[in-house]
């Protein structure tokens, strides 16, 4: 089930994006709302805005959601990189409510530089501070599960949980589930579909899931490496796919795929997504 998309390119401005997803004939999309390889960006510039909202209303896309910068680094045990990923994901929270956008979706962060107590502590600091400035009617901040790689947070649902227990606004956070990064955390999609989905209701709660990245794996179950693959091609296969577009728990959810940007596999996965929902 779900709403099918993929993460659209904000080149040349961001309603482009929009442009791009009904090419592809999306349903959803996913989007830096700025240079993600970039610590200090400029606003986006009112007419881009007033395009989004013109195309958008016009598009029929059921969700736009955000993917904040690969530089930011909730949980850093480096004060200065900690200083500059709030103040960064700051930027992309207000951004994401300029373009009234759906979530922000973000990776926990690494605890490099400090232990794993204190690297979940300045995640639950962060937060607490940042939610407040959001509106009622503003976007989730999504927890995205990870590969549990090093020293990244995220790998165990046990890790997400955690730090939405000590965040105060609750009703603001939730997680995206990243099928490829969940299979390679060790939570075996293949054979135990259903039991992972347990597990992460008794743990976290389904109605925290508010948004899926839907990729298969280029590495081995618990491989602990973060290596998309597109739909059926990887170690993940085809048949949880078709589960997952017939589940009906997540009908109403974005399910964005991030598979390599090669020739038109966007058209290709999205085509073939909807023939499983369908089929």
């Amino acid at each position: 089930m779900g709403y099918i998309g993929f993460h659209a390119s904000i080149s040349g401005g961001v309603h482009n994006a929009i442009d791009e997803a009904i090419q592809k004939k999306a349903e959803a999309i996913q989007i830096f709302t700025a240079n993600q390889r970039m610590w200090s960006v400029k606003d986006i510039p009112d007419k881009d805005v007033k395009l989004f909202f013109e195309k958008r209303k016009k598009s029929g896309l059921k969700s736009i959601v955000s993917h904040d910068s690969y530089l930011i680094n909730l949980a850093s045990g480096d004060k200065t990189i900690l200083e500059k990923s709030r103040k960064a994901f700051k930027d992309e929270i207000k951004r994401s409510i300029i373009l009234k956008l759906d979530a922000v979706i973000f990776h926990p962060g690494s605890f490099t530089g400090t232990t794993f107590e204190v690297g979940i502590k300045n995640i639950i600091e962060s937060l607490n501070t940042l939610i407040m400035d959001i509106p009622e009617d503003g976007p989730f901040l999504l927890l995205e599960t990870t590969a549990g790689s090093g020293n990244t947070i995220g790998g165990k649902f046990e890790e997400l949980a955690e730090i939405i227990k000590g965040v105060k606004r609750k009703e603001k956070i939730g997680v995206c589930f990243d099928t490829a990064h969940t299979f390679e955390a060790g939570y075996d999609l293949v054979n135990n579909y259903e039991k992972v989905f347990s597990d992460f209701d008794k743990i976290i709660g389904l109605e925290k899931l508010k948004a899926m990245h839907i990729n298969d794996s280029k590495t081995e179950y618990a491989s602990k490496a973060d290596r998309h693959e597109h739909i059926g091609k990887g170690e993940i296969g085809k048949d949880v796919f078709k589960k997952l577009m017939k589940d009906k728990r997540f009908a109403k959810i974005p399910m964005i795929i991030e598979t390599p940007k090669v020739g038109e596999w966007d058209e290709k996965n999205i085509r073939l997504l909807k023939k499983m929902r369908e089929g």
